[in-house]
């Protein structure tokens, strides 16, 4: 069995509306992804079941609608209330007799009442917490009637050797349950007979209906509830449950494993009465099948470790090393669709539905059957009513006559050609128009954007406001998203002074790197971790990065990564960090510290701004959006002529501060010292010159990387 959707209902028999703790939580799972509603009265639920049943049968898929209250009772119960041995027939009972209303006040507690009057002695259902007595309806927990069991086989199986199943014979106090079996059989039925003949119980009824309603039991993913609760404290446990086992059972359905949960394997007459429970026998396998909450395991240790006899590497060595090293390393959470901009994609996002849904009209004009035209002038009598977006036309257009339609109107019945407006007369009675027109003209075919099912956008992509657009018009609610990288920025040297309203000595300069680092880490989309300035001070340092392995996922230091006698970052990182120092033929920026501190990885910059900023963007860019579950990024550049003269010498690659003139051409600092920060500033790109060795002069062709195709702006 496969299913396009799953729902879980989580059930309530409170007597007043009630939103979050012990409220009633829907969760529903599909391509598009999971949401979770808290509804706050059992009349709205069951009105957004309908919606939900209709939406599904009106798409032609099929629906997985787990509830968690029981839909049967112990073997005996049905025949010596009804008089049949089946479970249907409680369920007519209870329908036929619970009242509930609009504001949630009903009268289950008379009704179990009644129905222990049938039984000898004082029946099976007890509990009122209610102030005044109930006739018939004990408070306390009496002896069961002979015959009866205090639980089914099937909540035995659920919770497993030697646990005490909730008795659905207890209809208030601590781990009642009982109510919300009752009172959820009477909705049951009902929705049985609103959707007759395409609604299907299991395992009482053969699940090849669209939707198919079972009993579930969400405390058997409880530890993962648990998880998923401490890894989001704002969470109800109420949501965790239907979040999880919607996601655990539509896993199941699309690897084509749900077929296994649903073979109870129990004596056809003890199912007929008893039912069963979604998955009971098979905990371990729903299990597997929930998402993980936790953090992927972190980067090895030797991650960064060149090859032995290394030297000087290439820039593009290095871009193939760090990107072989590296992985996303961030969890996953659901996101809201309109809350998504900048995010990534952990999961591709399927079309809920075609775009458009339906064919409609691409201009203001008149619908008609093209079979009833031809060439020459053309009359079509005006059918009463017009299409127009948001209110279709109802009826039929019969051949041989026009209905006046609106751009985005879909076409009604017998319409499948539109004429222009203004390529037409109109006596109030009949469209005139000439002919011939062209079939289908003026029209747009259903999913001519996107087909249901097809592919939206792919993981890993970061999405920006057209696919917000994209998203919300196929009807995409909440996308599955990684939580965004979390950059930590360290700057450290005794010559800096920490911000620009500190007083600062002649030997001394204020911090530059810091701030344009976070900065960069916030325009690529990333939460920017601010963790100071330390003076060259190993433990200072270290006390840094222990903040940063805490706070962040990846941390860039500048400053003390060469390997002088002050340059404390690398030598503590050698000494506690697994440190891999890489010498770059790069210009600026040789020195490129690598290593994990705490499982967490550093980058360690020049600490010249010029310097710094080109690795960052070289470097650091790409490897922060593999690590960040977007995929590794090369920078869209393009050739340009120089307007500039350079004798390059072959060894290393070089990045020159540039910017485009007037004639597009590529003009260049008049300085190529890495601490002339103004360079930077004055730049709106960078021009990349090769390895090998090239003599430029003005109209040479040289590659030009913008400042935007580096996520600079």
């Amino acid at each position: 069995m496969k299913v396009d959707r799953v729902a879980i209902l989580d059930w309530s028999t409170a007597g007043k509306p009630r939103l979050g703790k012990d409220s009633i939580w829907l969760g529903i799972v599909d391509s598009a992804g999971v949401t979770a509603e808290n509804l706050p009265t059992r009349t709205e639920a069951e009105a957004r079941l309908e919606t939900l049943i209709a939406e599904t049968l009106a798409g032609g898929q099929r629906l997985l609608l787990g509830v968690d209250f029981n839909l049967g009772h112990p073997a005996g119960f049905a025949r010596h209330l009804t008089g049949e041995a089946r479970a249907q027939a409680v369920w007519a009972w209870l329908a036929a007799r619970v009242v509930d209303g609009p504001d949630n006040a009903h009268n289950l507690l008379h009704v179990a009442a009644e129905a222990n009057a049938a039984f000898p002695g004082q029946g099976p259902f007890w509990g009122n917490a209610r102030k005044a007595d109930i006739p018939g309806l004990p408070r306390t927990r009496p002896d069961l009637p002979e015959g009866l069991a205090a639980a089914r086989k099937a909540e035995t199986s659920a919770t497993g050797p030697g646990a005490r199943p909730k008795s659905v014979w207890q209809l208030s106090g601590a781990g009642a349950v009982g109510a919300q079996g009752l009172m959820g059989m009477a909705m049951v039925h009902r929705l049985r007979a609103r959707f007759a003949g395409q609604l299907a119980v299991w395992p009482f009824e053969p699940t090849d209906a669209a939707v198919t309603v079972a009993e579930v039991y969400p405390s058997m993913l409880s530890a993962e509830c648990k998880a998923l609760c401490a890894a989001n404290p704002a969470m109800a446990m109420d949501e965790a449950q239907v979040r999880l086992l919607a996601q655990a059972l539509y896993t199941q359905s699309v690897r084509g494993d749900l077929t296994a949960l649903m073979d109870p394997s129990q004596d056809a007459d003890l199912i007929a009465e008893e039912g069963w429970i979604l998955g009971a026998g098979h905990q371990m396998a729903l299990r597997r099948a929930v998402p993980a909450t936790q953090e992927p395991p972190r980067l090895r240790d030797d991650c960064f470790a060149m090859p032995q006899g290394v030297d000087w590497v290439p820039v593009d060595d290095a871009l193939d090393r760090l990107r072989a090293a590296l992985k996303p390393i961030t969890m996953q959470e659901t996101c809201p669709t309109t809350q998504a901009a900048g995010r990534v994609l952990a999961a591709e996002c399927l079309a809920r539905r075609s775009n458009p849904p339906r064919p409609n009209s691409a201009v203001d004009g008149y619908g008609f059957a093209h079979a009833a035209t031809g060439e020459g002038p053309q009359r079509l009598p005006l059918v009463e009513g017009r299409a127009a977006a948001g209110q279709p036309f109802e009826g039929t257009v019969p051949q041989g006559a026009a209905i006046r339609i609106l751009t985005g109107a879909i076409l009604p019945d017998g319409v499948d050609t539109v004429v222009l407006e203004e390529d037409t007369a109109n006596d109030g009675a009949a469209v005139v128009f000439d002919g011939p027109v062209k079939p289908r003209a003026n029209t747009r075919k259903a999913g001519e954007d996107v087909v249901q099912g097809a592919l939206a956008l792919p993981a890993g992509h970061r999405l920006r406001a057209p696919d917000l657009a994209l998203l919300s018009a196929l009807g995409v609610p909440e996308v599955q998203v990684f939580r965004p990288l979390r950059v930590g920025v360290l700057s450290t040297g005794d010559e800096i002074i920490a911000a620009p309203d500190l007083p600062a000595l002649p030997h001394q300069i204020w911090d530059a790197n810091r701030p344009m680092l976070l900065t960069l880490a916030q325009n690529w989309g990333y939460q920017a971790v601010d963790l100071g300035h330390a003076r060259d001070d190993p433990e200072a340092i270290a006390a840094r990065l222990n903040d940063g392995a805490a706070r962040a996922d990846v941390i860039l230091t500048s400053g003390g990564a060469s390997a002088g006698d002050e340059d404390h970052v690398s030598a503590l990182l050698r000494a506690r960090g697994a440190l891999s120092s890489w010498r770059i033929a790069l210009k600026p920026g040789r020195p490129l510290a690598l290593a994990l501190w705490g499982g967490t990885p550093v980058f360690g910059l020049p600490g010249n701004p010029v310097a710094a900023l080109v690795c960052a963007l070289i470097f650091a860019r790409p490897a922060f959006s593999l690590m960040a579950g977007a995929g590794w990024l090369v920078p869209q550049g393009f050739t340009v002529p120089a307007a500039f003269t350079k004798f390059k010498k072959p060894g290393r690659r070089e990045y020159l501060r540039a910017r485009l003139n007037t004639d597009g051409a590529a003009e260049v600092f008049a300085s190529e010292g890495s601490g002339r920060i103004g360079g930077l500033s004055w730049a709106d790109g960078l021009v990349e010159l090769p390895d090998e060795a090239m003599d430029v002069a003005p109209g040479t062709p040289v590659k030009y990387l913008p400042y935007s195709s580096l996520g600079v702006v």
